[in-house]
C-alpha cells in the first residue's frame, strides 16, 4: 500500500506533463487533422514510447510524397506529441506556414552555410532544449526509388542524435503518396498547380488509407559521436528500421506502388529495399 501512495520522482512528473504548445499552433494542427481526415482514412498501429515524451528526442520517418507531413502532423498530435521539425531555412522563411512552425517549436537548418560546425552545434543544442521530440527525414527528400523504399539518405540525423545523446524512435508510413503528387520544383504559373490540384480531388474522391507505425527507440547505445564509423552504423540502424516496419504496411505492394504518380523522378534506387 505504501507504494501507491509514493511521491513521483521528478523524471516521473516530467514525463506526465503535457507539452505546453501555442495557441496558434495548436490551432494549425487541429485545423490539418481535419483536412487529412477529409482527403483519406488513418490507420495507426504500434505506440510512442515514454521515453519520447515530454523531453528531447528524434523521430526519423520515411518520406514518400508531399502529404505525408500533413499526415505525421495530425496522428502526432492525436497521440499527444506536439508535432515540431527539423526544416530548411526556405521553409520557416515562408509567410504564414513558416511562422505557424516556429510557433509550434520547430528547428531550423541552414543548408549551405559555410561554417558547417556552427550550424551543427547550433541544431544540438536546439535539440537538447527542445520539449519535446523532433521529426526528421533522415532521406533528406521524397525518394525517387521506382518501389518508393527509403533512399539511402545522409547520416546528419544519426550525427545530431550521438552528438546530442538523445534517443531515436521511427515512424513508417504508406498511402499518404496517393492523396498528392510530387509536382514539379519550381511553379512558375497557375497551370503548373493543375496537376497537383487534380490529385488531390481524386484522393477526397477515392479516400485512400494512410498508415503509419510508431516503432521502438532504435538501439544506439553502443555507439558514439566521438568513435569513427559510429554515425554511418547509426543512421544504418535507423534507416533498415524504418524499412522492416514498412515491409508489413504495403505488403500487398511489395515491388512498385500501385499508385502512379507520372510527376515524381525515378533516378534513384534504395539499399535498404528488403
Amino acid at each position: 500500500m505504501v507504494a501507491l501512495f509514493r511521491r513521483p520522482t521528478e523524471s516521473t512528473r516530467r514525463e506526465d506533463r503535457p507539452e505546453r504548445v501555442s495557441p496558434a499552433w495548436r490551432a494549425m494542427t487541429f485545423v490539418d487533422r481535419g483536412f487529412v481526415r477529409m482527403v483519406g482514412r488513418v490507420e495507426v498501429t504500434g505506440t510512442i514510447p515514454p521515453e519520447m515524451r515530454g523531453r528531447p528526442g528524434l523521430i526519423a520517418a520515411n518520406h514518400i510524397g508531399m502529404f505525408d507531413p500533413f499526415v505525421l502532423t495530425a496522428v502526432l498530435r492525436e497521440n499527444g506529441i506536439n508535432p515540431r521539425f527539423l526544416l530548411t531555412a526556405g521553409l520557416l522563411d515562408a509567410p504564414v506556414v513558416g511562422w505557424g512552425l516556429k510557433q509550434g517549436g520547430s528547428i531550423r537548418v541552414d543548408r549551405g552555410k559555410t561554417n558547417v560546425v556552427e550550424a551543427f552545434d547550433r541544431v544540438k543544442t536546439a535539440l537538447r532544449s527542445a520539449s519535446g521530440p523532433v521529426l526528421v527525414y533522415p532521406e533528406g527528400r521524397i525518394s525517387h526509388d521506382p518501389g518508393l523504399w527509403p533512399e539511402r539518405g545522409k547520416t546528419g540525423v544519426a550525427r545530431v542524435a550521438l552528438a546530442a545523446k538523445v534517443p531515436v524512435m521511427t515512424i513508417s508510413q504508406w498511402g499518404a503518396h496517393e492523396a498528392l503528387y510530387w509536382g514539379k520544383d519550381r511553379v512558375s504559373n497557375w497551370r503548373d498547380l493543375l496537376p497537383l490540384l487534380g490529385s488531390w480531388l481524386r484522393a477526397v474522391r477515392d479516400r485512400p488509407v494512410f498508415k503509419v507505425h510508431f516503432g521502438p527507440i532504435v538501439d544506439l547505445s553502443d555507439l558514439s559521436a566521438s568513435t569513427p564509423g559510429d554515425a554511418v552504423r547509426a543512421h544504418k540502424r535507423i534507416m533498415q528500421a524504418i524499412t522492416d516496419q514498412l515491409v508489413p504496411l504495403r505488403a500487398d505492394e511489395p515491388d512498385t506502388p500501385r499508385f502512379h504518380d507520372p510527376t515524381r523522378p525515378l533516378d534513384s534506387y534504395s539499399p535498404w529495399r528488403p
